[in-house]
């Protein structure tokens, strides 16, 4: 092979290289398999080696890592790269849209959203198509140069592709976030566990650490990516939601999930869509960029500050924020168990105000050494009631004394007492009001009445007209008339309503009862193996441990709660007022007895509540978490982490169909 030859050779390697390379990062398509590509690299490599004159910048054998550099020179920016507006609630971000009609003279009319990656923003420059600079935001004006790092990143291309019936500009700048994929996060974290090193616990703090590596090689190695939201380059664009297509032609990967919307409630809309799919994204964000998008407006809007009017981040609910603590109040469970709650300055946190944190019980008081005046740091999972996770004690006022436990109870001024092997301290008064008014409460959910909440439950018992749960089946209309809020019809129609709800299942009966440390899944469990209510009140302390699922805590439990005659009576005062509590058939042993099934993303054709009721029919439990001890998990649309986990454990997955074909076997 001659020069021209080669030469010939490179160029086609180079392109087809290139071709799989936008497939792949841009167009999510693999084209070629891992080996096959490699192959084509390395044919590519021996012959830059054989003439090297031969090898150009674009060359993707120069992605590799180049010699470590002795510190990063400094870059000014074309123009600033500007940070952005945060806006956390549907009003702060109305109250942005009315700004911009009242310093754009109208109504936005096009909004371009697209999803707020968590990691490094970068700006990429090319000159006559061929990379030359990428540079750090630094202080906006001025960033660091990390061109040889940024180079390592396979979806950031070394070349511009031409952009249909355009004229590429002799300058081209795009910005975009560098971030970490969770896979190759994952798989970072993974290596350093097997070596016994530290693990990553934040990917943008990674991404970041990465990006600004002397030495280029360790970039190459953590499996970066990149995705565009700029692009400063005239090809005739007039709007965003142009830019956003020309940049994919150009070869770079735009931000995924991003849309176009003229409704400002679809904007809403696809914010809280973005909120249910980002666990199955694959990787990080923390809300949704918002922008005008046509360009002149945004040019007209300007800069306030260093931030342009044009644009805001329209921010995920935070999981965690800081507050004062102002009190801490007792309040007192149907166990009568007494619960230390904090009250806080009203704060903003997973999508609504909050005033109340858990302290959960004693010892987490003085675990966290929680005082009154603290500034702690609260954090939510899910739709719970935020919990304090640590309080900033260099903010602590002078003079704060620590909590002491209360002697007596809050509501009925009884002593409290701290039972053997609990962390719990409880009302000695078993019937103490609220306790009352919490069970009532307990089993009108149990029994699933509509309309009756602590409010009506708390009046009608401080007017006598019931004194414990099975009362609610001996109301009358006549007797509620006169109460708050309660008119004829509408003490009429609650009666109704209660009296409707007169059959129940023997789970569900069981739950109504509130037995300590019985909770669903072991009510089901429990009528499963009984059947009947008489079985079930016959059991001894021996044939509820002998229940699979159940451990001589709640087996205990279930004893101490019927040695109370009360309790025996509450039981016979709902048979004697009509109540008809079903049975159940015991459960019959078939291939998934005792199997644990997990259930991820939406499924089609079933609700969450439908999958687990033939999970249970098919005498299987529905759980919460995935483990070494689950058998499936049965992935629907849009799937979380449970589903990767699932994998990296070996558990078996199930497709949705897969899942109500095991299930109709059975």
């Amino acid at each position: 092979m001659n020069t021209t030859d080669a030469k010939k050779r490179i160029e086609q390697l180079k392109k087809v290289i290139a071709e799989h390379r936008y497939a792949y990062h841009v167009l999510d398509e693999a084209t070629m398999s891992d080996s096959a590509l490699d192959s084509l690299k390395h044919e590519l490599y021996t012959l830059e080696q054989e003439y090297p004159d031969l090898i150009t910048s674009d060359s993707p054998t120069q992605r590799v890592g180049g010699q470590p550099l002795p510190k990063f020179e400094k870059v000014a920016h074309a123009r600033p790269m500007l940070s952005m507006e945060d806006v956390f609630t549907p009003e702060e971000f109305q109250a942005w849209l009315v700004r911009l009609e009242k310093v754009g003279g109208k109504a936005v009319d096009e909004l371009f959203c697209m999803p707020k990656l968590d990691g490094l923003a970068i700006s990429v420059v090319y000159e006559d198509g061929m990379l030359t600079t990428a540079a750090t935001r630094g202080n906006g004006r001025v960033g660091e140069n990390v061109t040889q790092n940024v180079r390592t990143i396979q979806s950031i291309p070394l070349k511009l592709r031409p952009a249909k019936g355009k004229k590429l500009p002799q300058r081209v700048e795009v910005r975009g976030e560098v971030y970490f994929p969770q896979k190759a996060f994952d798989e970072l974290n993974a290596e350093l566990r097997e070596k016994g090193e530290p693990e990553f616990a934040n990917p943008r703090n990674t991404a970041a650490g990465s990006i600004r590596q002397l030495d280029s090689t360790i970039t190459a190695s953590r499996g970066l990516a990149f995705v565009a939201w700029d692009l400063d380059g005239d090809f005739g664009q007039d709007n965003m939601l142009d830019e956003w297509k020309l940049m994919a032609e150009l070869g770079f990967k735009p931000v995924p999930e991003s849309k176009l919307f003229t409704r400002v409630e679809d904007v809403q809309k696809h914010w809280s869509r973005l909120q249910e799919k980002r666990e199955g994204l694959g990787y990080w964000i923390d809300g949704m960029v918002v922008r005008v998008n046509n360009n002149a407006l945004y040019q007209k809007l300007g800069v306030v500050g260093k931030t342009p009017r044009g644009l805001v981040a329209w921010k995920f609910p935070a999981e965690e924020a800081t507050t004062i603590i102002k009190e801490v109040k007792w309040t007192v469970g149907r166990t009568g168990a007494l619960t230390p709650v904090a009250v806080v300055e009203p704060t903003w946190i997973g999508g609504t105000t909050v005033q109340h944190a858990s302290l959960h019980n004693l010892d987490e008081i003085e675990r966290l050494d929680v005082r009154v005046g603290d500034t702690a740091i609260l954090y939510k999972a899910g739709d719970i009631i935020p919990k304090i996770k640590e309080v900033i004690g260099k903010l602590r006022p002078k003079g704060a004394e620590k909590l002491e436990a209360p002697v007596t109870c809050p509501v009925c001024g009884s002593d409290v007492e701290r039972r053997e092997g609990e962390v719990a301290i409880y009302c000695a008064n078993p019937r103490c009001f609220v306790q009352d008014r919490e069970a009532v409460l307990h089993a009108a959910r149990a029994f699933e009445i509509d309309g009756i909440g602590p409010q009506t439950i708390a009046a009608l018992l401080e007017n006598g007209i019931i004194s414990g749960p099975a009362d609610l089946f001996t109301l009358e209309a006549g007797e509620m008339v006169g109460l708050e809020g309660f008119a004829e019809i509408s003490a009429k129609k609650l009666v109704e309503e209660i009296q409707s709800k007169k059959t129940i299942s023997l789970p569900r009966f069981i739950m109504s009862l509130g037995i300590r440390n019985v909770g669903e899944q072991t009510a089901i469990d429990l009528a499963g193996e009984f059947g009947t209510l008489e079985a079930f009140m016959d059991a001894d302390l021996e044939k509820f441990v002998a229940v699979d699922g159940i451990g001589e805590v709640v087996a205990q439990s279930i004893v101490d709660y019927f040695e109370q005659e009360h309790h025996q009576a509450l039981v016979k005062a709902y048979l004697d007022y009509g109540v008809e509590v079903v049975p159940v058939e015991k459960k019959k042993d078939s291939q998934l007895t005792g199997k644990t099934f997990v259930l991820t993303g939406t499924l089609a054709t079933l609700s969450r509540d439908g999958a687990k009721e033939l999970i249970r029919a098919a005498g299987a439990k529905a759980s919460g978490s995935v483990s070494k001890k689950t058998d499936y998990v049965v992935v629907g649309e849009s799937p979380g982490s449970k589903a990767q986990k699932a994998q990296e454990l070996g558990v078996t997955v199930l497709s949705e169909q897969a899942f109500i074909d095991m299930m109709r076997s059975v």
